[in-house]
């Protein structure tokens, strides 16, 4: 087929061209102020060159389809059962057995009595190359023990069976904050049991070097990487003190990642963690081979609030991780926040990822991303980023003293509370949480609601843990206090917008200031005209918030205060930054909206005035 002579009928692009009408287009601003920082202090630019040098990441062969694993995390072994069968019959690659205490444990387990796996299991044909993967903690450390007399009361060779078994004592140390016994004592124990499992005939991989804790505790990306690589490392000199050769110590490893809505981070982390296990194991004397690396979509992000938002959310995540070279992905159901997720909310999950797999064919191409100069720059960030945090881990003695002198901890809670500050002045959104919420929101079903998915704190060994969060959580509780609210008195706490001047004068501002309110339950009800003193009136509204142009507040503004108060609200709020703002504090405004304020602070004071 020709090519098509649409690009030849432009005059050619440069840069400085771009550059020109990017500062038009910014008023006189510099470019630079396009550009933004990650957490971990990386410079994010608009515009990348290609990157011409760039070179194939190792990973899964080109146009072989990544693992489809679907959580298998249902309390009850029957349920549990019927979903596994469920979800093998229809496109599951495999299954994530989810076990109490599990770093995965998000508050909804299945059971890891031996009846209960053997009933979970039935059925299921371990032989056929069904992928299992174990997720379990200190309390359910008997269920890999389970699983694998299962196999052999089959009668299956255990080289014929894809099992990877999840041990990873370091994970749980920093999610529970103890271990049964101390690190010292559990490391030869889980050595020892890797190298039976192996001379049993089982492949592994058996350890995990598991980054979720620290996302789930709001840490950067450079953060989990160096997480999980100390882990990694770790592991392998653990194996290695147990007679296990280097060579064959780290096929018994593998990695699991969590995959969020920043996509080209995602996309990034991934690349730059294969990057990073190659440099660890060419010291070790190693010529580098692709680890295995798995992924789930990110807890952090999930919402109660607006819950449908949450798969386009997992198809960002899941797409993130497959480019970004993933062997292994598991979708959260998109109800998992509220309860243990039903039937449809796991097919959703399961048809994410399938629909990326068989239309939009991302496996096709071997590392897509490649030579984009915008992902190449973040992944040798990330790498360079990532390895200094992991060289401070190696300095404080590996993972397990870094945790107990509380280094890990102590960098992810700096992380978490510039993330948590972004989160409350909406720089970092949530599609229906934070930004453009619907007070009026269907339900979503459930089997079991979910009261708490907040670990106990642990005691005995002096470990701070890390705590697992989601971002909206902040947010949620405020919708929980409208909801109290509205069976209390019948309606919701409301807002009077007071619009003034004409439409192209405050849609801005009323648009900002609904979804400001909304996004804490406060309901929004609008008025302008000559009649906005009796729509006021009639609203019920308690507050007001002024919405306009400062040109319009020059005018208006203190009068529409000074008449709102007299007629009875509580507070006044002014969305924007006019610049007079002593003179409209004098007539009765109490608070200033502008772009990037702290929404949290400003509803919490707002629920003290209704």
């Amino acid at each position: 087929m020709a090519e098509l002579p649409l690009a030849r009928d432009f005059p050619p692009a440069d840069e400085a061209a771009w550059k020109a009408l990017v500062e038009e287009a910014l008023k006189g601003a510099p470019v630079s102020a396009l550009t933004s920082r990650s957490y971990d202090g990386i410079a994010i630019n608009p515009l990348y060159p290609r990157a011409e040098d760039a070179q194939v990441i190792a990973r899964r062969a080109a146009g072989t389809p990544w693992a489809v694993m679907q959580r298998l995390d249902l309390p009850d072994a029957d349920a549990a059962n019927a979903q596994i069968l469920e979800d093998l019959n229809n496109g599951a690659s495999g299954a994530v057995l989810v076990f109490g205490g599990a770093v995965g444990d998000y508050g909804y387990a299945l059971p890891h009595g031996e009846a209960e796996i053997a009933r979970a299991l039935e059925g299921v044909h371990l032989d056929w190359g069904i992928d299992l993967t174990l997720d379990f903690g200190p309390p359910s450390r008997e269920a890999a023990r389970i699983v694998v007399d299962r196999v052999k009361a089959l009668g299956l060779a255990p080289g014929g069976v894809k099992l990877r078994f999840g041990f990873d004592p370091l994970g749980a140390l920093a999610v529970h904050g103890a271990l049964p016994k101390p690190w010292s004592d559990i490391a030869p124990v889980v050595a020892g049991m890797i190298g039976d499992l192996a001379s049993q005939g089982f492949t592994g991989p058996y350890a995990v070097a598991d980054a979720r804790p620290v996302h789930a505790a709001g840490g950067s990306e450079a953060q989990e990487l160096a997480f999980a690589l100390a882990n990694a490392v770790t592991y392998l000199r653990v194996l290695e003190a147990g007679g296990i050769a280097l060579d064959e110590a780290r096929r018994f490893i593998f990695f699991r990642l969590p995959a969020d809505q920043d996509q080209f981070l995602t996309v990034a982390k991934f690349r730059a963690l294969r990057k990073l296990w190659a440099r660890v194991e060419d010291a070790s004397g190693l010529a580098p081979e692709p680890a295995f690396v798995t992924a789930e979509t990110a807890w952090r992000m999930m919402t109660k609030r607006d819950p449908h938002g949450n798969i386009v959310r997992g198809t960002i995540a899941a797409l993130a991780a497959a480019v970004g070279g993933a062997d292994a992905i598991a979708v959260l159901p998109f109800s998992a926040a509220l309860g243990v997720p039903d039937a449809f909310a796991r097919r959703v999950a399961r048809n994410t990822q399938t629909i990326l797999i068989e239309e939009a064919n991302i496996h096709r191409v071997a590392d897509p991303a490649a030579g984009s100069g915008a992902i190449e720059a973040l992944t040798d960030a990330l790498c360079a980023g990532a390895w200094t945090l992991f060289q401070a881990i190696e300095h404080e003695g590996g993972s397990a003293n870094a945790l107990e002198s509380g280094l890990i901890q102590k960098g992810v809670a700096k992380v978490r509370a510039a993330r948590q500050a972004n989160v409350a002045r909406r720089k970092e959104s949530l599609v229906g949480t934070s930004d453009f919420p619907a007070l009026a929101e269907d339900s979503v079903a459930v089997l079991a609601t979910l009261e708490s998915s907040s670990r106990p704190k642990a005691s005995g060994n002096g470990v701070e843990p890390l705590p697992r969060t989601r971002l909206a959580e902040p947010f949620e509780r405020l919708r929980d206090a409208s909801d109290a609210y509205l069976a209390e008195h019948g309606a919701r706490p409301k807002v009077f917008l007071a619009c003034l001047g004409s439409p192209s004068d405050f849609n801005a501002q009323a648009s900002f200031a609904k979804s400001l309110f909304e996004s804490g339950g406060i309901e929004a009800v609008d008025g302008s005209g000559d009649k906005l003193m009796k729509d006021f009136n009639n609203s019920g509204a308690k507050l007001a918030c002024l919405c306009s142009s400062d040109k319009v507040y020059a005018s208006e503004a203190t009068s529409t205060a000074k008449a709102l108060i007299q007629a009875g609200a509580k507070g006044v709020y002014l969305a924007g930054k006019p610049t007079d703002q002593a003179a409209l504090m004098q007539a009765g405004i109490s608070t200033f909206l502008p772009q990037g304020c702290d929404t949290l602070a400003i509803l919490e004071a707002a629920y003290e005035q209704i």
